[in-house]
């Protein structure tokens, strides 16, 4: 039976489990000492601020729009293309004493000063800072309740040490991916918040594939340690997860360089996700819950699942 459910060519993967969890001990410190010292650099979304779209009859120099408002006082302002290159965003952090509206004139008229040209206001947008402080708290409450969510779920599903396997993934893979943003400073809006739960759903979706493998090998290789069948199991799935995860991150990496600047965080946050989850699939779930002691009688069937089994055998 071993023999029938060995791969052909098994690759040791927990070998390299000391090494995988030092490397990513470093990476969750390292991120988390980046988030303790320059936390994230929140988008207006969050913050809340002024959000001014303005139309150019002709394509728009990005730089030159940012040049003017610099000279204006308005070095903050992100400028943006927004549907077309003749229509541009400009996001500026809250002014105390200044409402939406003069704001918006002062900015129009620094970008026709600056640029000499006909520019036309479409739209202007105020986000108060008590919005920004509820979408902060919803946005962190949605990562965690799914977190929860998860850990209830794989441990019905499978077995404990594997739910504290998966959700200790997730978290791996949203921390680092928290860390990155921090380091590089780039703005969290809630397109990020979106990518990330969608990291945490693709991880935990590749994670499960290989769980449901390790519980099939467990009961059905009666020879081998715990190591093996992991390895057996992380195998037989291998192909399966590259394969997935190089044709997501096609797609990703497409969004990333044509997409434009309004998905550009959305694309990074899953490209970095993707990648990290799918090591993290590899050497941190399933890898934890080797180290937690997992055994071939924590996964065996219970009374009734034999029973069920023995019912669908029956003709």
């Amino acid at each position: 039976m071993f023999e029938i459910m060995k791969a052909d060519k098994t690759i040791d993967f927990m070998r390299w489990s000391k090494v995988a969890f030092m490397f990513s001990i470093a990476m969750i410190a390292a991120a988390i000492f980046t988030l303790s010292t320059k936390w994230l650099n929140w988008g207006l979304d969050f913050t809340g601020g002024t959000l001014i779209e303005v139309g150019f009859e002709q394509p728009a120099n990005l730089e030159d729009v940012r040049s003017a408002l610099d000279a204006e006082g308005f070095g903050d302002a992100t400028v943006q293309n927004f549907g077309s290159s003749r229509d541009v965003m400009v996001r500026l952090r809250p002014r105390d004493g200044v409402q939406a509206e003069a704001l918006g004139n002062q900015i129009l008229s620094a970008i026709q000063q600056g640029t000499g040209e006909s520019v036309e206001m479409r739209r202007i947008e105020f986000v108060g800072p008590n919005v920004g402080d509820e979408l902060t708290e919803a946005g962190g409450l949605a990562i965690l309740v799914s977190l929860i969510c998860i850990l209830i779920y794989v441990s019905i599903r499978f077995e404990w040490r594997l739910a504290a396997g998966a959700v200790m993934a997730l978290a791996h893979d949203v921390i680092i991916t928290l860390g990155i943003f921090s380091l590089l400073q780039i703005e969290v809006d809630l397109t990020i918040v979106a990518a990330l739960l969608t990291v945490v759903g693709y991880s935990l979706n590749d994670t499960i594939v290989v769980f449901d493998r390790i519980r099939e090998n467990f009961r059905k290789m009666r020879k081998g340690d715990p190591s093996e069948v992991m390895n057996n199991s992380i195998t037989q799935t291998l192909s399966r997860t590259l394969i997935t995860s190089g044709t997501t991150l096609f797609v990703v990496i497409a969004l990333f360089t044509q997409g434009g600047a309004m998905i550009h965080g959305f694309a990074l946050a899953l490209l970095l996700g993707i990648t990290v989850g799918t090591y993290s699939s590899i050497y941190v779930a399933s890898a934890l819950a080797l180290k937690l002691g997992i055994q071939r009688e924590h996964l065996m069937p219970t009374q009734i699942e034999k029973e069920g089994e023995e019912l669908d055998e029956m003709p």
